[in-house]
């Protein structure tokens, strides 16, 4: 008779059985395609305390006893300020999906939410920059975000509705601040609903971002633009199902030769630079 098994061994054995297409396979399709992990790459898997982190850290840990490229993957979680329940609920939780972690604390929250103008900007660009000094320390030379398909692709619309430009969530980034450091996105492909999927398959409960600002939020004191384009193409897709994997294609398909302006490491270029040379030879 088979041993009875723990809950995190069925949800191990879920993700890569069932749950395999929706989550495991295109969390392998993108570290192999974007080639995101390295052999002898130490890792830091950036956990918030939401589903999507998670899931990243228990898939990364997963993936280190089946990868053929050896490499090493450390659960960091950083406390930016949260009150205790909510950080006991973090940390209960990567007990419960046997998670060994490091933990440590800042006052993200604190300087963040002093400020009156930006202040998601002023947090998520601390706490980036709080976990890359961390993970430097503990020897990794990568952390590792649990941005997904959905992430991409509401960022992509967000910066041309309201930023004003053509601009995507790349699934991995050098670090500008942080010489050595790359960031990666193993869950690029991974959508939004599986990860909720397998969040309530498992009777799993996360929190949110736990700051002031995201409480007024949905109190409905603050609009939020990602929820309005997460409407937005939810409203797309009743008419075309095919139109989230269509833009995400297009940040892979972009036909520069008709693009009127665009940016190149720091340097701005114009389409009428090449068409007067065009028109000149």
């Amino acid at each position: 008779m088979a041993r009875d098994m723990t809950d995190v061994q069925r949800m191990e054995q879920s993700l890569l059985t069932d749950l395999r297409k929706p989550i495991w396979r295109p969390f392998m399709r993108a570290i192999r395609q974007y080639e995101l992990i390295a052999p002898g790459d130490r890792i830091a898997v950036c956990v918030s305390g939401g589903k999507d982190s998670m899931l990243l850290a228990k898939l990364m840990q997963m993936l280190t006893r089946h990868s053929e490229a050896p490499f090493e993957a450390v659960t960091l979680i950083m406390d930016p300020g949260y009150r205790p329940e909510v950080r006991r609920r973090v940390e209960e939780n990567a007990r419960r999906l046997a998670l060994p972690y490091t933990l440590f604390e800042s006052d993200v929250f604190e300087v963040a939410n002093a400020q009156d103008e930006h202040p998601c900007f002023l947090c998520a660009r601390m706490r980036r920059g709080c976990l890359y000094k961390k993970a430097k320390a503990l020897g990794c030379n990568k952390i590792a975000l649990g941005h997904h398909f959905d992430d991409v692709i509401e960022t992509t619309l967000m910066a041309m509705l309201h930023g004003g430009q053509i601009q995507a969530m790349p699934p991995r980034l050098r670090a500008a601040n942080f010489p050595g450091m790359e960031l990666i996105r193993p869950m690029y492909m991974v959508r939004e609903a599986d990860i909720a999927a397998w969040r309530d398959r498992f009777g799993l409960e996360f929190i949110q971002c736990a700051c002031r600002m995201t409480e007024a939020a949905e109190g409905g004191q603050i609009a939020s633009r990602r929820r309005e384009v997460k409407a937005l193409i939810a409203r797309l897709h009743e008419r075309d199902p095919k139109v989230e994997q269509n833009i995400f294609n297009s940040i892979h398909r972009v036909q520069l030769d008709t693009l009127l302006g665009w940016k190149y490491r720091g340097e701005r270029h114009g389409f009428l630079d090449d068409y007067h040379k065009f028109t000149q030879d």
